[in-house]
């Protein structure tokens, strides 16, 4: 039961997570879905990343450039652009004072 619940909540800071890992700099998806998945609250699989690295990519919020890899083929890398800086920096406060808020309900529960 708490996975599902983990899962739910999860799905509501996708976004978030891969913005704010971009905001670090550049990366290319598979890393994407090795460094959320470092965290398990967070891991996410191949088939959530690349949909949400698309739509990120069609609504300006990142670009992406093709760089020789020193192991295998070429890598597509993803990194902010302005306006996903922008949302980024949005949605970060935005999760800063829902989690604020939530957490202050919470201690008055006990």
């Amino acid at each position: 039961m708490a996975g599902d619940r983990t899962g739910q909540i999860r799905r509501g800071v996708v976004e978030l997570a891969v913005l704010g890992l971009l905001a670090q700099g550049q990366r290319y998806g598979s890393q994407i879905v090795e460094e959320l998945g470092a965290r398990p609250a967070l891991a996410l699989t191949a088939g959530t990343v690349y949909p949400l690295l698309s739509r990120l990519l069609k609504g300006g919020l990142i670009d992406s450039t093709w760089q020789e890899s020193p192991v295998g083929p070429p890598r597509k890398y993803y990194r902010l652009t302005p306006a996903g800086r922008a949302a980024e920096a949005d949605l970060r406060a935005a999760w800063a004072s829902v989690r604020d808020t939530l957490d202050d309900l919470l201690k008055e529960a006990r």
